[in-house]
């Protein structure tokens, strides 16, 4: 029996995405799952029977979009489709102690991670590692602790979407601003996540 997704936007080879990661995510363990939602990702990505909805072809003017495609009731994953205007990313976060497995769709995206090298209280001090290049049909995946990095919109004269499958909805990030008089600190804050139409 499938369950009821019609509350999520429908888009051509939808079921056939979902029910790769349904059966990707049953492993039991971290490591085993995303490596396993990071392979579906990268064939649904260049499979011609899926096409993402045309409203995550849209960029929003102020910020990069985050649209929800799905959300699974029975395995607790969330699927988000990000659509990055020219230029856009985010500041340096992590994603609240959830996996992740991210997959560029559309354009290219600058992935940089970076290393908790200390803490101090609120403050922490990271490492910049090499950033990577993610062209279309890529993927990657993040897994607690090494989940903190930034994503850019590698062109400044196109968009970019990504999809992003997380462990469970993710509702909160701690983003971590710069310390000008301390280099490579940075003050950690929370962020509320909204999600776009």
């Amino acid at each position: 029996m499938r369950l009821d997704i019609s509350q999520y936007p429908d888009f051509p080879g939808r079921q056939h995405l979902l029910d790769g990661i349904d059966h990707a995510v049953c492993a039991t363990d971290a490591a085993t799952t995303v490596s396993r939602v990071q392979q579906v990702l990268e064939r649904a990505i260049n499979d011609p029977r899926i096409s993402l909805p045309a409203s995550v072809h849209a960029p929003v003017s102020e910020h990069y979009a985050r649209r929800e495609l799905y959300r699974s009731p029975t395995h607790g994953y969330s699927i988000i489709a990000m659509t990055w205007g020219p230029a856009q990313g985010t500041p340096l976060h992590d994603h609240d102690g959830l996996w992740c497995v991210e997959g560029v769709w559309r354009g290219a995206l600058d992935i940089t991670p970076y290393q908790l090298v200390e803490r101090e209280g609120e403050q922490f001090r990271f490492a910049a590692r090499q950033c990577l290049h993610g062209c279309r049909g890529s993927a990657g995946n993040l897994i607690p602790p090494d989940e903190f990095h930034t994503l850019h919109n590698a062109r400044s004269d196109d968009i970019a979407v990504s999809v992003h499958v997380y462990q469970r909805l993710m509702q909160r990030s701690h983003i971590f601003e710069p310390l000008p008089e301390k280099p490579q600190w940075y003050q950690r804050q929370t962020r509320c996540l909204a999600l776009d139409a």
